[in-house]
């Protein structure tokens, strides 16, 4: 299978998605990671300038870790089980050491992988472990396998545009970023306004190493 050469629309609706529908979720917020903000920052014009993605503001960058449910689909009470139990599943973990970039353009958008993969993954099976502890393992949301951690730096707002010049400005930032995550962050998101935005519910720190 060729691999595609031209963006995607990232603003597709989602299975179960609507406006004015937001979802309870576990993420990695980077507020507190400010050589992830100062690269964004360097990059965002020259990616906006391609016209074919849009910079995620820096408040708004995250890497997506594991979905609990649609808001109006898991009560109150139950998420702030599941919020308990993921706190003492985390809470095991030291902090995690990791390396972003550099960064890769793909049809919906451009991101920083983030490596080592399993160090990560490790974090979101101790947050599966926390929902499965309330819900049982058969009704934990999403799969195990295919967990690929980044933070997304830009997402394509329209098709059809070449990914060419977007590599070109890539191939000029081709920088690797460390940073050390400390903790996990329960939120309800919704993307209403075209952008993916959130208010915090819960922090779950990570234990001391």
């Amino acid at each position: 299978m060729e691999a595609e050469e031209t963006t995607r629309n990232h603003w597709w609706w989602r299975p179960g998605w609507r406006q004015g529908r937001s979802f309870y979720t576990w993420h990695i917020l980077v507020e507190d990671q400010p050589a992830i903000h100062e690269f964004a920052e360097r990059i965002g014009p020259e990616l906006e300038a391609t016209g074919a993605v849009g910079p995620i503001p820096l408040g708004w960058l995250h890497m997506t870790l594991q979905g609990v449910g649609f808001t109006d689909e898991v009560s109150e009470q139950t998420l702030n089980t599941i919020a308990a139990a993921v706190s003492e599943r985390v809470a095991e973990i030291g902090p995690v050491q990791v390396t972003l970039g550099p960064p890769v353009v793909d049809p919906e958008g451009i991101n920083l992988p983030v490596r080592p993969v399993e160090a990560v993954a490790a974090v979101r099976r101790a947050v599966r472990n926390g929902i499965a502890d309330v819900w049982g393992a058969a009704r934990v949301p999403e799969t195990d396998d295919g967990f690929v951690p980044h933070v997304s730096l830009a997402y394509s707002h329209i098709s059809g545009m070449p990914l060419t010049p977007i590599r070109d400005v890539l191939a000029r930032h081709a920088a690797a970023i460390p940073a050390m995550l400390n903790r996990v962050s329960l939120i309800d998101i919704n993307r209403d306004n075209g952008i993916y935005q959130w208010h915090l519910i819960q922090r779950a720190p990570f234990g001391a190493s």
